[in-house]
């Protein structure tokens, strides 16, 4: 594959409707590990921002990755995506604006 940008965005949406309400522990686990996961990534520069609905429709990572295969693996190695706990998508992105809320 070509790489087209630097940067990429995975959306990833819960498998089942009132999925933050009920929760079990192993997916609770696994989106805890998400969590701090994401958050090593943004301490480290690589996530430019990221977010989630406030009624846990969706959730959205966009980050920098040098390549293709390391935004491959920045995804796979998300604990929520490797738990096969959300319907996850990767694809190529480009920020064109932030506006601080």
């Amino acid at each position: 594959m070509m790489q087209t940008s630097n940067q990429f965005i995975y959306i990833f949406k819960p498998k089942r409707e009132n999925f933050v309400q009920t929760m079990t522990q192993e997916e609770m686990m696994a989106f805890g590990a998400h969590s701090e996961y994401t958050k090593g990534l943004y301490t480290e520069g690589k996530i430019i921002f990221m977010g989630g609905c406030s009624n846990g429709a969706y959730g959205i990572v966009v980050f920098k990755a040098e390549t293709n295969d390391e935004a491959q693996l920045i995804f796979n190695n998300d604990p929520a995506v490797k738990a096969g706990i959300v319907h996850a998508e990767l694809h190529p992105f480009q920020v064109t604006g932030i506006k601080e809320v």
